[in-house]
């Protein structure tokens, strides 16, 4: 008798919309990344303020006319979002597509370090984008697609976003033909040690997915305990904290990593929006350049504590800096326009805003933090290149 209650209330139907999303979403990310048009930020943002009731009504609240919005310095006179003024405003439902959370299968809990945790819902498609950040790092930076890898979760399970989102994002890039195989003890230190040793020898190479501090930790223990990290060749991914090359330097010594540049990199990510960007050899050794060169570093940050440096993908996530500080338009469970996040942060796409001294390292959309330099329309005032890197400062 519940059970028809409930059927009554809440209609049991089948999304076969859903299926045809999720497939076309699969293709894509199976299919080789094809160039967007640089018009899809506009195209988000009427698909957007057509399909979120929330969205729609701060629009109307600030006269504002989806069919006016046509190019991007229209795009720029929009409202800015934050938490405060759009997440915790509406009811949940509203600030998905259809006012409904249907289209979205899994639900996560920022940290709360800013406040209260806030609810981020999300469907699979999303983390399909995010897992190109992943395949970046796993495939393209640590050769994933050739080795057998064993990657180990060590973020925290559980509503947290971090350890299942990238649980899904790997067994993603599995799924895609890449050898790789997750385990995810979380972070259950005496787990972790516990299955390295059983696991690791069959595999080529075996990746660290998590927090920097944490993962120190495991190292460390490890090293008391007797492990031979340098038998498992040992890779790193790091999100959650900003660290030093000191400590890329230290970390990779007790892991037995030989190359800390090539081995290790580190994510910046959200709640809001999965992965926004990601390091790569590139930035990491020019990093690595300025953290021996303090006065370099300060002429170019207005600080000699370096920042962290990451690449992002463009046709994914789009950014600007107002009043130096981070905003992003992105889609997802919650489609996401002009979001502020409280990330101090400077761009600068092209190599002319760099020293000679780093003329003729390759910067392709490579992250700098201009702080001293950038104009408040988020353009290098040295340079007046257009956004195409982002940054984030403790």
């Amino acid at each position: 008798m519940k059970m028809n209650i409930l059927s009554d209330r809440y209609p049991l139907i089948m999304d076969s919309s859903r299926q045809t999303r999720v497939r076309q979403a699969f293709d894509d990310f199976f299919s080789p990344a094809e160039p967007k048009s640089e018009s899809w930020v506009l195209d988000l943002f009427q698909r957007t303020a057509q399909t979120v009731p929330a969205y729609r009504k701060l629009l109307r609240d600030n006269g504002i006319e989806p069919a006016s919005i046509t190019t991007f310095e229209d795009f720029q006179r929009l409202p800015l979002l934050d938490k405060q003024s759009y997440h915790e405003r509406y009811p949940l439902p509203e600030l998905c597509r259809d006012g409904t959370l249907a289209g979205c299968d899994m639900i996560a809990v920022s940290s709360g370090s800013s406040g209260r945790p806030t609810i981020w819902p999300r469907a699979l498609e999303d983390e399909l984008h995010v897992a190109r950040r992943f395949e970046q790092v796993l495939v393209d930076g640590f050769a994933a697609g050739q080795r057998a890898t064993l990657a180990v979760v060590c973020f925290p399970l559980g509503t947290w976003v971090g350890g299942l989102f990238t649980q899904a994002c790997v067994r993603h890039l599995a799924a895609k033909g890449c050898p790789i195989t997750v385990v995810a003890p979380g972070n259950n230190k005496a787990e972790i040690l516990r299955v390295l040793p059983e696991l690791a020898p069959h595999f080529e190479q075996v990746v660290l997915l998590g927090y920097p501090p944490f993962v120190k930790d495991v190292v460390d223990t490890g090293v008391a305990k007797g492990v031979d990290w340098s038998a498992y060749v040992i890779k790193l991914v790091l999100a959650g904290e900003v660290f030093s090359e000191q400590w890329r330097d230290l970390v990779s010594r007790r892991a037995g990593i030989a190359d800390p540049v090539r081995d290790i990199a580190s994510l910046y990510g959200t709640a809001d929006s999965g992965v926004l960007g990601n390091e790569t050899a590139v930035s990491a050794g020019i990093r690595r350049f300025l953290a021996d060169r303090p006065s370099l570093a300060r002429e170019i940050f207005g600080d000699s504590r370096l920042p962290t440096l990451v690449q992002y993908d463009p046709a994914s996530r789009f950014f600007e800096v107002h009043n130096g500080t981070l905003v992003f338009t992105a889609d997802g469970g919650i489609p996401l326009i002009r979001y502020r996040i409280a990330t101090r942060a400077g761009f600068s796409g092209t190599t002319s805003c760099w020293p000679t001294a780093l003329s003729t390292v390759s910067l392709p959309r490579l992250v700098l933090n201009c702080r001293s330099s950038t104009s408040s329309d988020g353009r290098c005032s040295r340079c007046r290149s257009s956004a195409r890197t982002s940054i984030r400062r403790t």
